[in-house]
C-alpha cells in the first residue's frame, strides 16, 4: 500500500515538472502557435492541474467539511486562485492574457506534492530498521513436543512451548534458558559486540544469535509480546506523534487563513476604492497576496523533520516515544542520573581484601561460609568471590540473619560476625586506629566496607563497589560540554555517592533518597526552572521519570524500561544520553 502510494505521489510530481518547467519557459519565448497561446496553454495545463492538485482540493474539502481551517485549505485556496485567475485572464474576464498564471499554479501544486513525498519517503525510512529486525526474526522454530523435535512456522509457537536452538541459528521468541550454555550475540538489540553467556535461568531475546552451544528454553513471550514486536510498536506509535510546536503550526493556520483573506480583501478596497486605481491592479494584488501566502515551509517542515530524526534515531538504537519528548529534549538544562544500575554497573563485586593476623583466603572463605545463607546482594558478591579463589566453605551453626546489619552463625564452635559497623558497635567490638584508617579510606572511595570479626575481634575488611560504567564520565563530562548540569540521585550514603560524583564530575549529589522519594526530588528542581530528564533503569526509577520533563530509560531493551522512558537507549550506553539530545537539538533547529 505504501509503495503503491509512493508511486503515485512520485508520478504526479514528474508529469508537474515536466509540464510546468517547459510552460514557464515558454512565457519568455516569442511563439505563434496555430491556436491562441492561452487557449493552448489551457488545454495542456488544465488536465495536468486536475491530476496533480487532486489530492490536497479532496483533503482541503474535508477539513472545511469539518470546519477545521487547516493546511490543506489554504494550500487549496493558494493554488485555486492561480487557476482561476488565468482562467479569468485566458477569456477576458476582467483580467487580460497577460495575467497567466497556469505554469505557477502547476509548479506550486508539483512543489506541494514533492513535500508530501519526501515525507511518506521519511516515514518509509524510519520503518527500514523496523524491517530488518522483522527480518532478524526466523521464519520457523524446532519445538519440542512429546519428547519429539519438530520444526513449526514461528506462527505456531506457544507460550510455556520448550524451544531447541542450535549453533548459529536465531533465537526464534524471547524465553528463559532452561537447559545448556552458550554464548548468544545480542549485539542486534543491545549494540553490544561481545557475545553474551546464557546458561540455565537466563532470558534470551528474539532474533539474537546463538553462537556455539546448543540451549534448550521456555517461550515466555510470542508474537506482539516480543520485545522485536515491542520495539516496532514503539516506533510506529512515534511516527504519528506531533510535537507541540506541529500543534502550535496547526493552530496558528487557523487564525493565518483569516488573516490572508482580510489582507487580501483589505488591499483590493485600498487599491481601489481609496487609492483609485484600475480593478486589473486592484485584483492583481488580491490574487498576489493568495497566491504568495500559500506555506509550504509551515506545513512540511515539522513532519518530515520529526519523522526523519525519529528513523535516524532508531538507526542508532535511541527509540523516541513521540514527537513531544524531541521538542523537550531540546531545551533539557538539567540531566539527573539515578546511580545504581545507571551510572554504574549494578552489580557489587569485592574488590578490595584487607586481612589480620589470618589469610586473605581463609576470611574470603569464613566470610562466604555465613553469607552462602543469606538473600544480600553484597553477601552474594562474596560467595562468588570466594568461589573464584577457590577458598573453602566450611559448615555454619546457629545461623542468625540480624535484618539490616549483617549475619552471624558459629563456625568450628567459634563464633563468627560479619557486617556493618552498626552491628560492630552494637556488639561493642573495638578495633585498632589502623583499621578504621582502612575503613575510612575505602569508604572515601565509593565502596561499601563488609567487616569480619572472630570471637570478638576484628579479623578483616571485605570491600564490595559496583563498578562505574565505562561510558559514564565521557557522558558527563560531554553534558557539561553542552552547558547542561548534571546530578546524581541515589539511595546510597553520602560517602559513597560523593566519592561516586567525583569520579565522575559530577557536582551536585542527591543521597540517600528512597525510591519514592525520588519524583519529588525532580519537582523541586523544576519548581527552581530547570528542564529535567531523568536518566533511570526504568525499574525503580518509575514515579522520578513520569515526574521529569523527559524520562530516558536504560535497560537493553526491556520491556519495563519501555513502559518507563519517553526515550529507551537499547544500547544501554550513558553516551547515549548525549546523542539523545543532540538528535533533538537538530531535529528542532530544522523544523525552526
Amino acid at each position: 500500500m505504501r509503495d503503491k502510494d509512493l508511486k503515485s505521489k512520485l508520478h504526479r510530481i514528474l508529469i508537474g515538472f515536466a509540464v510546468g518547467i517547459p510552460m514557464m519557459l515558454l512565457t519568455y519565448v516569442p511563439l505563434e502557435p496555430p491556436v491562441p497561446m492561452p487557449y493552448l496553454m489551457l488545454i495542456v495545463s488544465a488536465p495536468v492541474f486536475l491530476y496533480l492538485s487532486y489530492p490536497i482540493f479532496s483533503a482541503g474539502y474535508h477539513a472545511l467539511k469539518n470546519r477545521n481551517l487547516s493546511m490543506d485549505v489554504m494550500y487549496s485556496m493558494g493554488i485555486g486562485v492561480a487557476f482561476v485567475s488565468s482562467l479569468f485572464g485566458t477569456f477576458g474576464i476582467v483580467l487580460s492574457d497577460e495575467f497567466l498564471f497556469y505554469d505557477t499554479a502547476i509548479l506550486l501544486a508539483t512543489f506541494l506534492m514533492m513535500g508530501r513525498y519526501l515525507e511518506a519517503r521519511a516515514k518509509g525510512r524510519t520503518s527500514e530498521a523496523i524491517k530488518k529486525l522483522i527480518g532478524l526474526q526466523p521464519k520457523t522454530a524446532i519445538v519440542i513436543r512429546g519428547g519429539k523435535e519438530t520444526e513449526v512456522p514461528i506462527e505456531y509457537v506457544g507460550t510455556g512451548d520448550i524451544i531447541l536452538v542450535k549453533p548459529g541459528e536465531r533465537i526464534p521468541v524471547d524465553g528463559e534458558v532452561v537447559t545448556g550454555e552458550s554464548y548468544v550475540d545480542e549485539s542486534m538489540i543491545t549494540g553490544e559486540p561481545i557475545p553474551v553467556l546464557k546458561k540455565t535461568g537466563d532470558t534470551v531475546i528474539g532474533g539474537t544469535v546463538n553462537t556455539n552451544g546448543v540451549l534448550r528454553f521456555r517461550a515466555t513471550k510470542v508474537g506482539k509480546d516480543t520485545v522485536l514486536a515491542q520495539i516496532i510498536k514503539l516506533v510506529e506509535e512515534a511516527q504519528g506523534s506531533k510535537p507541540q510546536v506541529q500543534k502550535i503550526a496547526d493552530r496558528a493556520v487557523a487564525y493565518f487563513i483569516p488573516a490572508v483573506l482580510a489582507i487580501a480583501i483589505l488591499s483590493f478596497v485600498i487599491w481601489y476604492f481609496i487609492m483609485g486605481n484600475s480593478l486589473l491592479f486592484s485584483l492583481t494584488t488580491l490574487i498576489s497576496v493568495l497566491v504568495i501566502a500559500c506555506p509550504c515551509a509551515l506545513g512540511l517542515a515539522t513532519p518530515t523533520a520529526v519523522t526523519v530524526g525519529i528513523g535516524r534515531g532508531a538507526e542508532l538504537g535511541i527509540l523516541i516515544k513521540n514527537g513531544e519528548a524531541l521538542e523537550i529534549s531540546e531545551k533539557i538544562t538539567t540531566v539527573v542520573f539515578d546511580k545504581t544500575g545507571t551510572l554504574t554497573e549494578g552489580r557489587p563485586d569485592v574488590v578490595d581484601i584487607v586481612a589480620i593476623n589470618i589469610k586473605e583466603d581463609e576470611l574470603l572463605g569464613m566470610a562466604a561460609s555465613l553469607e552462602k545463607n543469606s538473600e544480600h546482594p553484597l553477601g552474594k558478591a562474596v560467595v562468588k568471590k570466594a568461589m573464584e579463589k577457590g577458598a573453602i566453605l566450611r559448615d555454619v551453626a546457629d545461623f542468625r540473619a540480624l535484618s539490616g546489619k549483617g549475619v552471624a552463625g558459629k563456625i568450628d564452635g567459634k563464633e563468627v560476625l560479619v557486617g556493618n559497623r552498626m552491628l560492630f558497635r552494637e556488639k561493642g567490638i573495638e578495633y585498632p586506629e589502623s583499621i578504621r584508617r582502612a575503613l575510612l579510606g575505602l569508604e572515601r572511595e565509593g565502596k561499601t566496607v563488609v567487616m569480619v570479626a572472630l570471637e570478638g575481634r576484628v579479623a578483616g575488611l571485605i570491600a564490595i563497589a559496583d563498578r562505574i560504567k565505562g561510558s559514564a564520565k565521557d557522558a558527563v563530562e560531554e553534558l557539561k560540554r553542552m552547558g547542561i548540569k548534571v546530578a546524581m540521585i541515589t539511595g546510597d550514603n553520602r560517602r559513597t555517592a560523593e566519592a561516586v560524583a567525583r569520579n565522575l564530575g559530577i557536582d551536585r549529589v542527591l543521597a540517600e533518597v528512597l525510591p519514592q522519594d525520588k519524583a519529588n526530588e525532580v519537582k523541586k528542581l523544576q519548581k527552581s526552572g530547570e528542564i529535567v530528564a531523568f536518566v533511570g533503569d526504568g525499574i525503580n526509577d518509575a514515579p522520578a521519570m513520569a515526574q521529569a520533563d523527559v524520562g530516558i530509560a536504560l535497560g537493553s531493551g526491556t520491556d519495563i524500561a519501555m513502559e518507563s522512558g519517553d526515550i529507551v537507549l537499547m544500547k544501554d550506553d550513558l553516551i547515549d544520553v548525549v546523542a539523545g539530545i543532540q538528535l533533538s537539538r537538530k531535529v528542532m533547529s530544522k523544523i525552526k
